[in-house]
């Protein structure tokens, strides 16, 4: 690409035609000039396994900036096709863009084949897509679904790589959830089960980690029945009820002295303009 010749206007979609003007950037200003952001830490459990007639897929509720919860019941489980859907970690508008985007390309691929959307038809794009922006974009995906071949899970990961699993957790409170989902997982597990180890693995996240919390979000898509959304399945951490008032009555903390100092000021000049509302 020619470095001089002014990159075309996005189309649409991500856009990384800056990274060589910040390159440049970095380049002129030495060691103390211009320095490109690095990567945040980012919070969050999602998780998933294969049951016996089908996929479950589950996600805490919050969404934090830095060391700030943005919102406290934000979806992390998105729909991909009536049979597929996916959990997103990392930051939250990459995982948002790239599930819709996926959407839209699996409606448009579905269309022109004739046939229902296969999960591993998903993977590739996903993968294929986050390989080509090397892991700028900041989305860790677990992609689950029922499709004539069967259910499939998959663990897709910033920089493309992905595997094939029976149950897999990602996020910043994945340590905590992958541990209590390699204690309890088995073979052929049902929905009950399934749904309880799902939802014990959250928890787990979420006690475990400051970056996850709120509420567990579980997805079941089971084989010839659609998918339903279970929101909130489970609240961990119920908000407390206020027992008391605590306020003072007026007076409690006595008044010891007060003194009015009045301030001296000079107006130097004013001008009133009229505003046209024509």
């Amino acid at each position: 690409m020619d470095r001089d010749v002014d990159p075309p206007e996005p189309q649409g979609g991500f856009s990384f035609a800056n990274c060589l003007r910040n390159e440049e950037l970095q380049k002129a200003g030495g060691p103390q000039g211009f320095r490109a952001p690095k990567a945040r830490k980012t919070g969050t459990t999602i998780a998933g396994l294969i049951y016996k007639d089908g996929v479950i897929l589950g996600a805490d509720t919050r969404a934090t900036d830095d060391m700030v919860v943005a919102d406290k019941n934000c979806e992390k489980i998105h729909h991909i096709a009536p049979n597929i859907y996916c959990c997103g970690a990392g930051v939250a508008a990459d995982a948002e863009m790239t599930t819709q985007m996926l959407s839209s390309n699996m409606e448009l691929h579905s269309l022109s084949t004739g046939r229902p959307p296969r999960v591993v038809t998903a993977c590739r794009f996903l993968k294929q897509m986050l390989f080509r922006y090397q892991g700028h974009i900041g989305a860790s995906l677990i992609l689950g679904g029922v499709d004539p071949t069967g259910p499939h899970l998959y663990g897709i990961h910033p920089h493309g790589s992905t595997s094939k699993v029976p149950f897999t957790s990602m996020g910043s409170g994945a340590a905590a959830a992958i541990a209590v989902l390699e204690d309890g997982f088995k073979p052929d597990m049902e929905l009950g089960a399934g749904q309880a180890l799902l939802a014990e693995a959250i928890t787990a996240g979420i006690l475990s980690d400051l970056g996850s919390g709120s509420n567990v979000d579980l997805c079941v898509i089971e084989r010839g029945g659609g998918a339903r959304t279970l929101r909130p399945f489970r609240t961990p951490i119920a908000r407390g009820e206020r027992q008391g008032r605590y306020r003072y009555q007026a007076g409690t903390t006595a008044v010891l002295s007060e003194a009015v100092t009045p301030l001296r000021l000079e107006l130097l000049d004013e001008t009133v303009t009229t505003m046209d509302v024509d």
